[in-house]
Order: structure tokens, then C-alpha cells, then sequence
């Protein structure tokens, strides 16, 4: 009998010690004292923002189509206004942030030559265009004898002598003011060489330039063309014209 008292009492006070315990835990975990089982990092929150700060930098540096500043465009668009035909540099910034300049583009064409200062004059001279006899004479004085017409009359141009397919080329700097085809010198070309200097080319054939286009002395015009009805006793020929202030004058004056 004593040894079953005995049991119940140390069951007692092991149910009442266990109670107590419990009751301390409950206790603390109220008043805030429950231990975070996971390790806080120091400076977290920091490392996190120094990563963001770092990968706009990055993209900023890598930006590409980055806007010039407003100062540039404004200069670019003065200098354009001020000469169409000038070469506008643009300027871009490089992933290093340089500025780089970019040319752009003008002209009808990439073979095109820039605007030219036309400053033709009485004492300069041009080139042949296509080298060869002179076939007829210039003579406006007084009238030669064209054999294919048979008759005689004034002559404005030369008539230079030209195996069929040789190249012609631009007697001197010159803007192209006209582009055309008619029944007695076939496809031609008309010269503006500046200070009411022209030069007029014709029995052309693949003409390569085009009306406007600025063209440098020995630029290719074209090539010679089969002669016209009017030209078929003399043969293969370029016409080569040259006039002041709209009246022909002796190309012979100015060939070199």
C-alpha cells in the first residue's frame, strides 16, 4: 500500500513540474522573446539597394539611342539652314559616353559630287570631252557645207569625231541644268558651268548623270552614241556646244 501512495505522489509532482514548464514558455513567447531560428545577414537591405544603384548605371552607359543635347540639335539645324549642301556632322555618344561624329549622307547619289563653286570665267579652259578630229568647224561668221545634208550652213558646235562607245566626259566642273533628247543631236546634256557659261553635249548614249547634279571636271557623261540621220555621212560624232549669256561661242577659244 505505501509503494502505490508513493507512485502517485512522484506522478503528481512530474504532471505538476511539466504544467509549471509550459506555463513558462506560454510566458515568454508573450512578451516577445521567442528566438528567430533563421540567421539575419547584417547590411541586407544595403546590398540589395547597391545591386539596383549598379545595374541602372550599367544600363544608362550601354544606352545607345541616347537623345543629343538640345544645344547640338539647335546648331545642326542652323548649319543646315544656313547651307542645304553642306555635310552636317551628327553627333553620338559611344558606350563610353564620347561623343563620335557621324557623317550623313547628301547628294542624288553616293558617286554624287557635292555642291560646287561654279566660277567659270573668259580666261579658263575646258577639257575635250571626247578625244578625235573636229569633224566640222564652229562658224556662225559664215556657213560650211554639212554633207549629209547637203547644204551649207551655220555651225554653233564642234563636230568631233568618236568611235561609237567611247566615253565622254565632263569638260569641266558643272552643274547638269538640263537633260533631254532631240531629232538632230540625239540624247544631251546641258552644262551649267557658272557665270552664264554653258556647254551643251550631244549624240550621247547611256547617259550617266542626271538634271541637278553637280559634276567635277573628267566625270563620266556617257558614251557615244550611233550618229542621227542628220550626222550619218560625217559618222560617229559628239556634238560639243558652248554658249555665254545664250549665244554660242567658239569652243575652240577655251579647249585646252
Amino acid at each position: 500500500m505505501f509503494k502505490d501512495k508513493l507512485f502517485l505522489v512522484m506522478l503528481v509532482l512530474g504532471l505538476l513540474t511539466i504544467v509549471a514548464a509550459a506555463g513558462v514558455v506560454t510566458m515568454n513567447r508573450g512578451n516577445g522573446q521567442e528566438q528567430n531560428p533563421y540567421v539575419e545577414m547584417q547590411g541586407q537591405e544595403n546590398l540589395l539597394a547597391g545591386e539596383t544603384d549598379a545595374e541602372s548605371q550599367v544600363s544608362v552607359a550601354g544606352e545607345s539611342n541616347a537623345k543629343p543635347a538640345p544645344e547640338e540639335t539647335q546648331e545642326k539645324v542652323a548649319k543646315q539652314e544656313a547651307n542645304p549642301d553642306t555635310v552636317v556632322q551628327e553627333k553620338t555618344r559611344d558606350s563610353s559616353g564620347q561623343v563620335t561624329p557621324e557623317v550623313q549622307a547628301v547628294g542624288t547619289g553616293q558617286d554624287a559630287a557635292k555642291a560646287l563653286v561654279l566660277d567659270f570665267a573668259d580666261t579658263s579652259r575646258v577639257s575635250w570631252p571626247v578625244m578625235g578630229n573636229v569633224v566640222l568647224d564652229y562658224s556662225m561668221d559664215s556657213t560650211i557645207y554639212f554633207p549629209t545634208l547637203d547644204q551649207y550652213k551655220c555651225n554653233p558646235a564642234l563636230i568631233i569625231q568618236g568611235e561609237v562607245s567611247s566615253p565622254v566626259y565632263a569638260p569641266a566642273n558643272a552643274r547638269v541644268a538640263e537633260t533631254g533628247v532631240n531629232e538632230e543631236i540625239g540624247n544631251y546634256l546641258v552644262l551649267d558651268l557658272g557665270n552664264e557659261y554653258t556647254a551643251i553635249c550631244g549624240q550621247l548614249k547611256e547617259v550617266a548623270a542626271v538634271e541637278g547634279e553637280y559634276l567635277e571636271k573628267g566625270q563620266l557623261l556617257g558614251y557615244v552614241a550611233e550618229p542621227t540621220k542628220y550626222y550619218t555621212i560625217e559618222g560617229s560624232n559628239l556634238y560639243f556646244q558652248m554658249n555665254y549669256q545664250g549665244n554660242a561661242i567658239d569652243p575652240l577659244d577655251y579647249l585646252e
